[in-house]
């Protein structure tokens, strides 16, 4: 992993409350380069969550798609066993469930098809194409599904409420294959090669800063104030209940690392809600998600 810097080192050690004006410019923009296949781009939801919570009245996430599995696991793809070892041992290591069977039991076939997909869906807006990649992400690494073939994009649009019978225009169109190509270019010209990898860029343009691999929360929001050149105050974190309701669906991993809670902790919150019935239970290979049903 690598922390490859070209902006200033320069950070104010003031402190202020956020107000008005801090929402209506975002003064960051962070490149987040990823692949739907990437376990390690799975991971990193928890952080990006909290970040998002935190200081998002300050910056806007542009998820780019890097190709980068593709191309550098091209040989593995034929070496089911190695990519189950992959993905087992990154969930041991961060705690976000991937279940490496899929690639035993239901491999995927054309991983190409799902990106195409993700740009599709970015045509009804970033948000929609944020909220589709979360969907495949799940329906790859909990449910072992190949992400690739028609029927299970076009359950992951509906399940990211997108509506259908555009996505379904724009998954055959040459502007969602364009929109992929200007991201792989993107790739190219920034010099990523490790996913994921979160490239931060001030108002300005001018000055980016990269960071290539998977950190520490902490090392996002020393970075993020860096480009901001200030120490803002992290905004107060939802109710529980307001978070699960926002999300719908969240592992014990993401609950604890955007609440700073012990496992034990969230799992006592939990099974609270539980008993209310305002969320359903999801066990998974490694560990727990649960479904907001409030």
């Amino acid at each position: 992993m690598t922390w490859n810097s070209s902006g200033s080192n320069n950070q104010s050690n003031q402190t202020a409350p956020y107000g008005f004006f801090d929402f209506l410019k975002k003064q960051v923009e962070i490149y987040v380069f990823v692949d739907p296949l990437c376990p390690e781009c799975w991971s990193l939801e928890p952080y990006l969550k909290k970040l998002t919570i935190e200081y998002g009245r300050f910056f806007t996430i542009r998820p780019i798609l890097s190709g980068r599995l593709m191309t550098l696991n091209k040989d593995n793809f034929g070496k089911p066993k190695r990519l189950k070892e992959i993905w087992e041992k990154t969930a041991n290591r961060t705690g976000m469930s991937c279940d490496g069977d899929i690639w035993i039991e239901n491999p995927i076939t054309h991983p190409l098809y799902t990106s195409i997909a993700i740009k599709a869906a970015e045509l009804q807006g970033k948000k929609a194409g944020r909220k589709y990649l979360r969907k495949i992400q799940e329906n790859v690494f909990l449910d072992k599904q190949d992400i690739s073939k028609e029927d299970v994009l076009l359950k992951c649009a509906e399940q990211s409420n997108l509506d259908i019978e555009e996505f379904k225009s724009d998954l055959y169109s040459k502007t969602a294959r364009k929109a992929l190509q200007c991201d792989l270019k993107l790739t190219k010209e920034m010099g990523v090669e490790y996913i994921p990898s979160l490239v931060f860029f001030n108002e300005n343009g001018e000055e980016g800063l990269k960071l290539s691999g998977l950190y520490p929360y902490d090392i996002y929001v020393k970075v993020l104030k860096q480009m901001l050149q200030k120490d803002p105050t992290p905004a107060t974190k939802p109710e529980l209940v307001d978070f699960l309701s926002h999300f719908h669906f969240v592992g014990t991993k993401e609950i604890s690392v955007v609440y700073d809670w012990s496992y034990e902790k969230t799992a006592k919150e939990m099974k609270k809600l539980q008993l209310k019935q305002l969320v359903e239970k999801v066990p998974v290979k490694h560990g727990t998600f649960w479904r907001y049903i409030g």
